[in-house]
């Protein structure tokens, strides 16, 4: 559980501070509350922080004012709070308080009357208190997932002392976040975990920020590279919601998250506590095919792998290997000791329904190129196009291919 904004403000002690734009977000969590003593703080944050500002030690300018506006929203700040009184700062400035309401940047005026000792002592204590339940609650909705349930009614009693609500039905959505090592190829050690560690707050913020405008309570499970969120959903209508949300996040953080890349993979709806690592074992096949398949866009349902499913459920990966290995090994040898051009024409063959045109348009080549690149493929593998069995076979053989997590996504576009 996190401490938000919203939750400093209903603090006792601290009714006089108000809340003055970026009602949005007071959702935001709250990691620590930090004093700016520079003329600038966004080298002093990594996100995530209640910033104070105090116009003590530098004077505070309108300008200045707004320039740690931006800073704030650009560090991910989870708000910025300037001490007004007759000294210093006498009041916020309005192009301040707009600046904020426009970054959706949680502004709020604090009395000077009322002491910093007593405003970070209170949250100080209200951060400890939220991390423990916090913590208290994500082992339980781990045990959950896990499947690790031997008595679910005392672990019902438990999630209702917590205040977790699990009488609603849920689907879970299984984000990834990849692209780690590319941070190292680009940024030195130190700034690529900076870089990191900025990403993982945005999406945390991002994350709580959506599942509240689905009307929900729970946190997301942050494990590794990978965020669980239970959503709630009743109905295929509920499942449908969710998806387009989730979509829009992806959307949304992606173009922000560049190098790194974000992938979800949602399960079917209308889970209970019971079948909670049921729906996560459909998120996890779900966001394999996200992964795989750059046509999705980034986004899978369980709902919508189709014989993906029936793949999914086969146990012994040997079979699969073999199966794909028997049907398309001399392909993949081929373009082992080759330029790698078969396989690619294989998938943009499959992509267009066997068009030769838009399969070749798809690739960049001639369509009399990728007439001789199909022959040498029917030669090699012994299958024919022309045949509707063989043309299954190479088919499941492909999306296991595309599947295998030793090869990374490939687009053929």
């Amino acid at each position: 559980m996190s401490l938000t904004v919203a939750d400093v403000l209903a603090l006792p002690g601290l009714e006089s501070m108000r809340l003055r734009a970026g009602q949005i977000a007071q959702s935001n969590p709250v990691r620590w509350p930090y004093v700016a003593e520079n003329t600038d703080i966004a080298e002093w944050i990594m996100g995530g922080e209640l910033v104070f500002v105090t116009g003590i030690n530098h004077p505070r300018t309108e300008q200045n004012l707004l320039s740690l506006v931006q800073q704030a929203h650009e560090r991910a700040a989870a708000g910025l709070v300037i001490l007004t009184g007759p000294e210093y700062i006498r009041q916020i400035p309005p192009s301040v308080i707009d600046a904020a309401q426009q970054l959706d940047v949680p502004l709020i005026e604090q009395p000077y009357a009322l002491k910093m000792v007593i405003v970070t002592q209170a949250i100080g204590t209200a951060l400890v208190q939220a991390q423990m339940l916090g913590r208290s609650r994500q082992h339980l909705l781990e045990q959950l997932l896990e499947g690790d349930v031997q008595s679910l009614e005392a672990l019902r009693q438990r999630a209702q002392s917590l205040g977790l609500p699990l009488a609603t039905p849920r689907q879970v959505a299984l984000f990834k976040l990849e692209g780690s090592e590319r941070l190292l190829e680009q940024l030195s050690a130190e700034d690529a975990e900076l870089r990191l560690q900025d990403c993982r707050e945005r999406l945390q913020q991002s994350l709580l920020q959506q599942l509240q405008a689905l009307g929900d309570t729970l946190s997301p499970v942050c494990q590794g590279e990978h965020w669980i969120a239970l959503l709630p959903a009743t109905n295929s209508l509920d499942q449908q919601h969710n998806r387009e949300a989730m979509l829009a996040l992806l959307n949304q953080l992606n173009p922000s998250l560049a190098p790194l890349r974000l992938y979800l993979g949602l399960s079917t709806g209308g889970h209970g506590p019971e079948r909670f690592a049921h729906a996560l074992n459909e998120a996890r096949q779900a966001l394999v095919a996200a992964q795989s398949f750059p046509e999705r866009l980034g986004v899978c349902s369980f709902n919508e792998l189709g014989a993906l499913e029936l793949l999914g459920a086969i146990r012994d990966r040997s079979l699969l290997d073999q199966f794909v290995d028997k049907v398309l090994g001399p392909i993949i040898s081929d373009d082992a000791r080759h330029e790698p051009v078969l396989m690619p024409t294989l998938e943009a063959w499959f992509q267009e329904n066997g068009n030769l045109a838009l399969a070749a348009q798809r690739l960049g080549v001639h369509r009399n190129t990728l007439s001789y690149r199909t022959q040498r493929i029917e030669s090699l593998s012994g299958n024919s196009f022309s045949n509707p069995h063989d043309r299954l076979n190479i088919s499941l053989a492909l999306l296991i291919w595309r599947l295998s997590s030793s090869r990374p996504a490939r687009s053929t576009a």
